[in-house]
């Protein structure tokens, strides 16, 4: 099982979006996968379809070492797909589990148990670098870093580059960043261009080819509980997290050029903004 920690410590970069559909992605290409939320807000749960305020076990109960982690793990609309649900006590962990020995290993040793049950799990991270995002980076084979098309988007980026090195050198030695993935973005703008050239020049060949859209239809689809690949599987967004999957399984073929065609986006897709 890989293991892909979704982290940036600054809020609003479609990070819980990519996670969730990315995952929903993944198992619709045929791969056997788990989405684990571990954020308190919760919305990797609601928006994979799980109502947050009725679950029995949670992400919480596992890191208290409460249940094992098969107890937590909740089925989805899509096949292949499962989660690991999160909800509001999630708040205090942090807390509650500063004394306890061996704090940072408690995700990773639940994944063990189901090491051969799944080729991916997808770590939804909270926005910042705390003890859910520890235990996460402990966990995780990898990180990818969703970073926003917009003003300050480098902005915190070493603190993330430093978190990662602390762990590598105290936790996790193997960690290693997977991928820079560009979400948020409106080609009409001068900005987004701007932006994404600067974050090539920082990251170089870790930045995806594919670049996520600013688009109405992934902004509501967390609202009906579902993937863009269920709520609207022929819009641009869809299409784009499939072809980041694409990218990530060795699969994607660049025969078009990005940026030519999110210029020729609609005006009821292009003024949406990516949840997360």
């Amino acid at each position: 099982m890989k293991k892909i920690a979704f982290c940036n410590q600054k809020g609003g970069v479609a990070k819980t979006t990519s996670a969730i559909n990315i995952a929903a992605y993944l198992a619709l290409k045929g791969k056997r996968t788990l989405l684990v939320d571990l954020d308190p807000q919760a919305n990797a749960t609601s928006g994979g379809g799980i109502d947050k305020a009725k679950l029995e076990h949670s992400i919480y109960d596992l890191l208290h070492e409460h249940i094992r982690i098969d107890t937590a793990i909740k089925d989805t609309a899509i096949d292949g797909l499962k989660i690991v649900p999160s909800n509001i006590n999630l708040t205090g962990a942090e807390v509650e589990l500063v004394n306890v020995m061996g704090r940072e290993y408690r995700l990773k040793k639940s994944l063990e148990e189901i090491e051969e049950n799944y080729d991916y799990a997808i770590l939804d991270c909270p926005p910042s670098l705390g003890l859910l995002t520890i235990n996460a980076l402990t966990a995780a084979n990898s990180v990818i870093i969703p970073i926003q098309c917009e003003y300050y988007a480098l902005e915190g980026l070493s603190q993330l580059m430093q978190t990662l090195d602390l762990i590598r050198d105290n936790l996790n030695e193997s960690l290693y960043v997977e991928g820079v993935l560009m979400t948020l973005a409106d080609f009409r703008t001068n900005l987004t261009k701007e932006v994404i050239s600067e974050v090539k020049e920082y990251f170089g060949d870790k930045v995806y080819k594919t670049v996520i859209p600013r688009t109405v239809k992934l902004t509501e689809a967390p609202g009906f509980g579902k993937p863009i690949a269920l709520y609207a599987e022929d819009s641009i967004g869809a299409r784009r997290y499939s072809d980041v999957v694409d990218e990530m399984l060795g699969l994607y073929k660049d025969t078009q050029d990005n940026i030519k065609e999110e210029v020729t986006i609609n005006t009821e897709e292009s003024h949406g903004e990516a949840a997360g």
